[in-house]
Formats: structure tokens, C-alpha cells, sequence
């Protein structure tokens, strides 16, 4: 029957509806490219002209280009999203002989590449967006972004988002810059970004999970071509070393065991939206994990930023994607036929009480702030209410309202349909990890993190803060404690003595009203060693 639908939208619709944009609430983005087609590869170069008047100020097509005009370089990007007539694309952007420069968009902090997607399955076109601003709200990085409206060649394409793309970068992954020379030693542990992905059918260089040979892991940022050989062979054997001892006896010994490997927050994070969304593509597609140098950071590896949430909550309606019970980390057992594998590590975490235990500590929290479903609700709500002109539009260009579209979980005759079956999805899905979702948050400290009987914890909360913070931290020994914070740079800005402790858990409150907007570490010391170190971030 579902074909059969997609059969008729294109007989029924032939030419998609004619739209002329003159004037938005949204920033209006124009291309031209001198009628030279956009493609998939190569890359063709032409002109951009984004028209911004600020908040509360309409934006007329024929209004001076106030935010860029300039030029790109520009394809189309996307695996399986090639499939829609609404096409997404990369770009660049470039001085006019085509050298890249960064760039300020729309207010998002300077850089060159950047993402002009186009919902198209996601018929609320909001899931990706709501996703990546729930992941920062967690207090990590996910690319930021603005809605507008995209021209190209004098004809209306749509309610398009600019994004971020992903890559390592002060205001993107802060991971430290890795060159080719960086090979021994401190600087060959970081930093570098790669994921878990599927194959599109082109020659991608990849390295093999050893227990499972359908995960495929990706050089992303360095890529393949900038890496030495001897930096590609310390990430495989870190993720090998890490592989070997989680499928080992003792892979939750306190310490030798995954604890110094991963950054379970991160973990921890990654897992509970990836099973929020129910995301049919989640763990083996579009995974990104990060690991920074060892001296810089923690160097643990990290998970995320997330990516790719328009087939999620429900809009997908194939391995059990659209149903609100079951785990999708269980993805394999659902649809073993698949080409592409969820890696063991997120069942196998799972075994281990400790990990669970703080994983419900962790949910709790998110509970009562970016996961209360009011607060979700509202959101949705919200971002509906402030797209209404633009996705009216939107619509008449792409008229797939009432329509099936690869992979629909749900068909909503009406705009506000899509959207209440988002918002009954998220309720009902969290409602149901309320009830199984396993470990048990052990009372006694405050924000719920006491990850008991796990023997560390090092956390800071709110992160990102604005004036106050909490650092959460063990000592196991006890011992005359101070409390350290750094700029990246290694330059030390606040020391905070805390006298002689005796060895728990504890936390405490630092008032940091001075400090500037920015990343920085803190160390916590006791006796001259450091017990705990943890990332900070002041909004």
C-alpha cells in the first residue's frame, strides 16, 4: 500500500508546487549559479547572498544582503536523503579564487564548512534540531542551528536549517589540533574524531571491529588522507585495546576495566537520546565518537556529538522503529540482515551494575530538566508556532502532507497531526524507560549523582553553567584538598582550598562570576596528586 502512495505522489504531483518567496520572519539564503546544475561531486562554485534583519524584522528577497555575499563551493551531501527531491547540501565557504575562509553564518561562530539541510521525512522539521539543541542542553557539543529559507536560481526551495558540520574546531569538537608530525609520544593520543557508519558506495577507508565485522569504524576529522600511519594505527589499537578488554572477565574491574577508556557521562548521554528517538539508524550509522590528547583532557574516548534524527521518534517504520517499547541497542537481534552492526560495547555496559547504577542517576537528572516532557512539549510547540509561515510555504512547495515518504512510521493528514504524534511518541517512549530502564540511583547526594557502588566520580553540574557550579568528586584516600580551574592553555585562573578531607564522596559549590565565556579544565588535588579532572564550560 505504501508504494503504491509513493507511486501516486509522483504521478499525482508531476512538477511540485511553484512557490515565489518575497518576503520571512526567517533568514532568506540565495544562490546563483549562473544555471550550472548542483551535483553530487564535484563541487561547483558560485555566489551566496543571506538576507538578516534581526529578531523581529521581516526579510524581503530584495533587501541588501546584510549577513554574506560572497562565494561557496557547493554539492549535494547525504546517503539514503539523495533518494528525496528535496536535496541537502555542503558547502564552503571561499574567497574568489576559491581558498577556503572562515566565515561567520547567521551569528553561529566563525568557520568555513557548513550543512544546508532540508527536512524532507521529518514532515514536523523539527527532530534534528530539537535533538542536537537536547545534547547541548546536556552539556556537550552539537552543531548549532538557525532555520531559513533557501532560494537558488530565482526558485523557492524551501524551509531549509543551516548547521554546523562536524569537525574539530575551538567553537565545534574541541579536540586538539592533530598534524601529520604528531607521531609519538603525548601528541600522537590526540585529538581525533571518527565514527561508526555504514558504507554509501564509495571507496571510504575504514577499520574493522574485531568482534564483529560489520562495524565499521571511519576516520572523520583528521581524514584518512591527513593522518600518518602510525596515528591511524594508535586509534585502531586504542579502540582494539578497549574492544578486548570490555569483552574480557574483568572489563569492569574499578581499575583496569572500561573506566579508563570511556567518558561514561558522554556515555551515558549518547545512549539515553539515541533510545529516546528509538533512532532506526542509531549506534552503527553516523556515530561519532572524539578522543583528545591525554594531557590536554581526560583522554578518554568520548561519544557524540549526536547526528542524524530524522528518522527517529517514531518516523520510521521498519526493525520495530516506530513501536515505544524495546531497546534499540537490541537493533541486531530485531533485524540481523543488515549490513551494518551496533558495536557489543552498549550491551555489554549494560551488564555491569555500576554502570547501570549511575546511568539511572543520570536519567533522573535529565528527568527533571532537558527530558521533562512538559518542557518537550512546550519546545515542539514552540518552534511550530515560530516556523508557521515558512512551513505553509514549505509545504506548498513540497506537498507531502497526507503522503507516505520513505520511512514514515506515521501519516498525519494535518501539519499539527505530525507534530501531536511527535509529542505523544516522546511522552510515551519515556514514559515507558521510567519504568525499565535498569540500575537503581542511590540516595545521599545532591543532583542524584552519587553513582554508587562505582568507585569514582568526577562530575560538575549545571555544565554549561552561568554562575554557579557543582563539582562532584571521590577521594579515596582523604588528604589536604584544593580545588584547581585551567584555561586550555594550561594557565591556571582560580584555586580554591578546601582543607584536610577525609576520604567519600563530596561536593561543592564554587561561585565563578568573573570568569569570560569559554571552555577550561578543573582538577581536583589532594596531597599534591590529582584525584579528578573534568571539563568545564561558562555560557
Amino acid at each position: 500500500m505504501k508504494w503504491l502512495l509513493i507511486i501516486a505522489l509522483v504521478v499525482n504531483l508531476g512538477v511540485f508546487g511553484q512557490v515565489t518567496l518575497t518576503e520571512s520572519h526567517l533568514p532568506i539564503i540565495i544562490l546563483n549559479t549562473g544555471g550550472a546544475p548542483i551535483e553530487d561531486d564535484p563541487r561547483i562554485q558560485c555566489e551566496m547572498g543571506i538576507i538578516d534583519n534581526g529578531s523581529g524584522v521581516m526579510n524581503n528577497v530584495n533587501d541588501p544582503f546584510n549577513d554574506y555575499h560572497g562565494y561557496i563551493t557547493i554539492e549535494i551531501r547525504g546517503s539514503t536523503s539523495q533518494q528525496y527531491p528535496k536535496k541537502n547540501y555542503g558547502f564552503s565557504t571561499v574567497s574568489p579564487d576559491g581558498v577556503d575562509i572562515n566565515v561567520s553564518l547567521l551569528d553561529l561562530p566563525p568557520e568555513n564548512d557548513w550543512i544546508l539541510y532540508g527536512p524532507y521525512p521529518d514532515k514536523t522539521l523539527i527532530r534534528n534540531v530539537m535533538t542536537f539543541d537536547l545534547f547541548r542542553r546536556m552539556g556537550h557539543y552539537a552543531s548549532r542551528t538557525r532555520y531559513c529559507e533557501l532560494i537558488i536560481n530565482g526558485e523557492y526551495r524551501g524551509l531549509y536549517v543551516l548547521m554546523e558540520k562536524l569537525k574539530r574546531d575551538d567553537a565545534r569538537i574541541q579536540v586538539t589540533p592533530l598534524d601529520s608530525s604528531s607521531t609519538a609520544g603525548d601528541p600522537l593520543t590526540g585529538g581525533y574524531v571518527f565514527k561508526v557508519d555504514k558504507l554509501t558506495g564509495t571507496t571510504v577507508e575504514t577499520f574493522v571491529s574485531a568482534y564483529n565485522s560489520e562495524v565499521l569504524f571511519q576516520y572523520h576529522d583528521p581524514g584518512p588522507d591527513e593522518l600518518h600511519p602510525l596515528q591511524k594505527s594508535y586509534l585502531q589499537d586504542y579502540v582494539s585495546n578497549f574492544e578486548d578488554m570490555l569483552w574480557g572477565p574483568n572489563f569492569n574491574d574499578p581499575n583496569l576495566g572500561y573506566h579508563q577508556y570511556i567518558d561514561k557521562i558522554s556515555f551515558y548521554d549518547f545512549f539515553l537520546l539515541q533510545e529516546v528517538g528509538r533512532t532506526v539508524d542509531g549506534y552503527r550509522s553516523s556515530c561519532f565518537l572524539y578522543k583528545d590528547k591525554n594531557s590536554v583532557w581526560d583522554g578518554l574516548l568520548h561519544a557524540g556529538p549526536v547526528w542524524d534524527f530524522n528518522l527517529s521518534y517514531g518516523n520510521a517504520d521498519y526493525c520495530n522503529a516506530d513501536q515505544t517499547t524495546g531497546w534499540q541497542y537490541q537493533f541486531d537481534n530485531v533485524c540481523p540482515w543488515f549490513t551494518s552492526s551496533v558495536p557489543f560495547w552498549w550491551g555489554k555496559l549494560l551488564t555491569d551494575t555500576s554502570y547501570c547504577n549511575g546511568l539511572q542517576c543520570r536519567w533522573q537528572e535529565l528527568r527533571q530538566g532537558p527530558l521533562r516532557i512538559d518542557s518537550l512539549h512546550d519546545y515542539i510547540d514552540s518552534v511550530a508556532l515560530y516556523l508557521e509561515d515558512a512551513r505553509i510555504r514549505n509545504f506548498q512547495k513540497w506537498p507531502i502532507i497526507g503522503v507516505y515518504v520513505n520511512w514514515n512510521g506515521y501519516v498525519g493528514q494535518t501539519y499539527q497531526e505530525d507534530v501531536d504524534y511527535l509529542k505523544w511518541y516522546i511522552q510515551t517512549r519515556i514514559e515507558w524507560m521510567d519504568n525499565n530502564l535498569p540500575g537503581t540511583c542511590w540516595p545521599g547526594l545532591a543532583g542524584q549523582e552519587q553513582m554508587q557502588p562505582d568507585p569514582v566520580l568526577s562530575k560538575a553540574w549545571p555544565n554549561p553553567f552561568d554562575e554557579e557550579v557543582h563539582i562532584g568528586f571521590t577521594l579515596p584516600d582523604g588528604g589536604e584538598t584544593e580545588i584547581w580551574i585551567y584555561e586550555l592553555s594550561g594557565k591556571i585562573i582560580y584555586q580554591k582550598h578546601l582543607g584536610k578531607l577525609a576520604e567519600g564522596n563530596y561536593i561543592k559549590t564554587l561561585q565563578l562570576t568573573g570568569l569570560s565565556a569559554g571552555s577550561y579544565i578543573y582538577t581536583v588535588i589532594t596531597d599534591g596528586v590529582a584525584v579528578s579532572q573534568n571539563k568545564l564550560t561558562k555560557k
